[in-house]
């Protein structure tokens, strides 16, 4: 006979608040029975028995009801799970239990500070090691910790004795949150740096920059995010778009006596790929700005190597032109499609402009008489004529200050809004004075 069993409500919030689903439980008897089978579904991440095992849960132990409640509790306080129930039924043999989980949320993993050892390695050291990884992590659970204690033995067999704890980051590149697993109680200094490709080389304003990083403790972090915001955008400009910029790579200097207490050599690898010239863009969804205005705003020529970071500035001027012109909701995706036969890209650009909206209420709040009637003689948007955003900015720059000039009485702080309501294309402008 089956019985079902919840996971108790308790234990939802002892479990970091994960949502834990069941179904009721019938009363069984008092005492223990062999564990005949143990099933565990509902995962695309993981395989049953690897599951099973890391929770203990294996054929052949006694357990009770006690027992089975155990093996969801640690189910849910791994982390990779946002959902777990269960259900068992007795037979002659003993005990068939099945748990049934969702896959929780994971992020990517970065191991930080490691230069004795390659990524690939720990990896493998943790796979082998019956630790719950494919390469991501929740954002919390013990099965943080068991990885950081495995990587710890890791190391341990490569004379390397280090404390590994772990946060939850930024990733330099993608703003995206990461798990980053980093050794502690670790002096380890940059010693120089270097970039694998010439280009990066020979470049006076990158390795003018160079300094920022040596004698500073190292971190591929750190690294990843020097390379982000100095290496890439070189190679953009330079009309490299799909420059890929691999992981750094350190190796301890010569002479290096303790591997906890070291300095570093790093190298920044660069994969340039091909250069590509610029063949066009093709507009799609706009109807209030014409094709011909925004071909004029779009300086390249065909056959030019494409500046990227210039593009970039291109389409900010667009933006701004869209919002000078009451689109205020405009949106801007650019799709570039390669021709790696002749190292050609051209963009598909699609826009989305919204309502153009249309002057309405200035709202102000805290003014004294005179102070109201300086904003709005100063104000220059009249109402229901289109509301260009450039002048509300200009406003808010330079404006109100210039209003203000001569008057006695000060504010000393100023707040401000935009409310639009996109059913009647219509902006009204909220200022508040204290």
């Amino acid at each position: 006979m089956l019985r079902p069993r919840f996971v108790s409500r308790a234990l939802m919030a002892a479990a970091a608040l994960l949502c834990i689903s069941g179904c009721a439980c019938a009363q069984t008897a008092a005492g223990s029975a062999k564990l005949d089978a143990v099933t565990i579904e509902g995962s695309a991440r993981y395989k049953s028995d690897q599951i099973a095992a890391a929770i203990g849960m294996k054929p052949g132990i006694m357990v009770d009801r006690d027992a089975l409640q155990g093996g969801a509790d640690k189910l849910v306080a791994l982390g990779l799970f946002s959902s777990v129930s269960y259900k068992f039924s007795s037979i002659p043999a003993g005990v068939r239990v099945t748990y049934t989980v969702v896959d929780a949320p994971a992020a990517p993993v970065i191991f930080d500070n490691f230069p004795w050892v390659t990524d690939a390695e720990i990896t493998d050291a943790l796979r082998q090691s019956g630790v719950l990884f494919d390469g991501t992590a929740p954002f919390g659970g013990t099965v943080l910790d068991t990885i950081a204690t495995a990587i710890e033995h890791f190391l341990d067999s490569r004379s390397i004795h280090v404390r590994v704890s772990h946060a939850m980051v930024a990733d330099p590149s993608s703003g995206r949150q990461v798990q980053q697993f980093r050794a502690d109680d670790v002096t380890l200094i940059i010693n120089s740096v270097n970039f694998s490709d010439e280009l990066a080389s020979k470049d006076v304003g990158l390795t003018d920059r160079v300094p920022d990083l040596v004698g500073k403790p190292y971190s591929r972090s750190t690294i990843e995010l020097f390379t982000f915001e100095q290496v890439r955008p070189l190679y953009l400009g330079r009309a490299y778009l799909r420059a890929q910029f691999p992981p750094p790579i350190a190796k301890l200097a010569p002479g290096t006596a303790n591997p906890l207490d070291a300095k570093l050599d790093v190298t920044i690898p660069i994969l340039p790929g091909p250069r590509y010239t610029w063949a066009g863009i093709q507009w799609i969804g706009n109807a209030g700005i014409h094709n011909d205005e925004l071909d004029r705003m779009v300086d390249f020529k065909p056959g030019d190597p494409l500046d990227a970071n210039r593009l970039t500035l291109i389409t900010q001027h667009i933006e701004d032109f869209y919002h000078q012109h009451g689109y205020l909701d405009f949106k801007l995706d650019l799709q570039p499609h390669f021709d790696d036969s002749d190292t050609r890209v051209t963009y598909s650009a699609n826009i989305h402009e919204g309502p153009q909206y249309h002057m309405g209420k200035l709202v102000l709040t805290g003014l004294s008489v005179e102070g109201e009637r300086r904003i709005r003689k100063a104000w220059s948007i009249p109402p229901d004529a289109v509301f260009d955003e450039s002048v509300y900015q200009d406003f808010l720059d330079h404006g109100i200050k210039a209003a203000f000039s001569g008057l006695p009485v000060h504010y000393d702080k100023q707040g401000h809004f935009l409310q639009q309501d996109a059913a009647n294309a219509k902006v009204d402008v909220l200022l508040d004075f204290q």
